[in-house]
This record gives C-alpha cells, structure tokens and sequence, in this order.
C-alpha cells in the first residue's frame, strides 16, 4: 500500500511499510535496517530470538517485488553494529549478497555500521546526491538542498479510543524528509521530540500511510495550514 506525493519537485511513493519508493529512478529507499540487532543483545547476556534480520529481509524482498526497484538504496545503520560481520548468519549474508545481485544497491554509511555494509556486495558511500535531492543517514542542519535521511527512528504516537497508539512515520516539511526506522527490532522517538524538531528551519508534519490514504499530524508549533507533501493519488 503507499501514497503518492510531491517532495522537492519530484515525485515519490511514500510506502505502509516504512519506505520509500521513486519511480523515476526505481529506487527503494530505506533507513536504519539495524540488522544483527538480536544477536548483538545475545552477545551482550540478553538473549533474544535471532530472526529480526530474516523478518527484515523477508519485509525488503516484498517491496522490491512489489514495486519492481531496480535500485536499493539504504540511508545508514543498516548493521545494528561494526562488528555484525563476525556474528551474521551465513543465511543472512546469502540474502544481502542476493539484494546486491538483483538491484544496484548503494549502502551509506551510518553512525552505527560505519562501512560494513561493503563485505556483502554493493556500492558503499557516505551519501548520494540524485536530482538535486541528498540522501544521507543524519540530517545536516547547514545543507542547502532538498535532503532525505534516516537516524532519528521517528514515530508517531495518538490517542484512538483511549489508548496510546504509536507507530513508525515519515517527519518532513518542504525542504527536508527523515525516513523511519526500517528494521524490525527498532525503537524510536516522538516526532515532535527536540532532537527531530531541531533538523527543520519551520513547521513540519509526521506523516504514514493508513489504508490507503496520508496520515498528516502537524507537529507542535507547526502551522496547521502548511503542506508540506502534496498527496496526489493512494495506491494499493
């Protein structure tokens, strides 16, 4: 399921399952996998059932199907850690080394996994510039153009009935667009946490896609007028 809309002069897919799709370049676009994040904890004393990395692969590999990306494009902290390579199932690796041969797949560098993407095929960078628009893990509050990152593992909470719901959102304003984290086994913060709100000059909006159309929360202090994606049609 996704929501077609405007960012930056272009036009992009915002995906139900945490992701983002570009159509004029079939790339799909995601953030903070933190792969290998269970094992971490088991080698850490708290045990956890090792299949966060499989369910996030299973997740990807449906996306890629389904949108027919010839481009895989991760924004960082794609690896819980630097030394996941020594912990990685060799299932795991099979399946990365898999995504490498069937797209043209660009890892960028996160605080998390440094470079370690590299050891399971693909292109490894410290950020991608495609038609104006910059792609990196962590927003750079001095960049000057349209940017599109990760790191913040952004969610957005509500009350629905009387109870607390929270899921994972896109946070963005006209000029900027923070990703959700991506990974099964990932926390995250309020959208309008400081931490998030400090990346934008302005008003901005958490923002998901729920059956079928574009969920869009102004966050506090944001101008309940301003639109910041334009939806232009909900696709399934």
């Amino acid at each position: 399921m996704s929501v077609a809309f405007a960012f930056a002069g272009q036009h992009f897919q915002m995906l139900a399952d945490r992701a983002l799709f570009w159509p004029r370049h079939g790339a799909l676009i995601v953030a903070d996998l933190h792969l290998e994040k269970a094992s971490w904890y088991a080698a850490h004393g708290q045990p956890l059932p090792p299949y966060d990395s499989h369910d996030t692969l299973d997740r990807l590999a449906k996306l890629v199907a389904d949108t027919g990306a010839r481009r895989l494009w991760c924004l960082g902290d794609s690896f819980h850690d630097r030394d996941a390579a020594a912990r990685i199932a060799p299932a795991v690796a099979a399946r990365l080394l898999s995504h490498a041969a069937a797209t043209k797949l660009v890892w960028i560098a996160g605080n998390h996994d440094g470079l370690s993407g590299g050891a399971w095929g693909g292109e490894v960078a410290d950020e991608l510039a495609e038609d104006g628009i910059v792609f990196r893990h962590q927003s750079q509050a001095q960049e000057t153009q349209p940017e599109i990152s990760g790191h913040f593992h952004p969610k957005l909470r509500l009350t629905l009935r009387g109870r607390p719901v929270s899921r994972p959102c896109f946070a963005g304003d006209a000029q900027r667009l923070i990703l959700p984290a991506f990974g099964s086994l990932t926390g995250g913060l309020a959208a309008e946490d400081p931490a998030i709100a400090r990346n934008f000059a302005g008003p901005y909006r958490a923002m998901l896609v729920a059956r079928g159309r574009l969920l869009s929360v102004p966050c506090p202090g944001a101008d309940n007028n301003d639109v910041t994606a334009s939806p232009i049609a909900a696709r399934r």
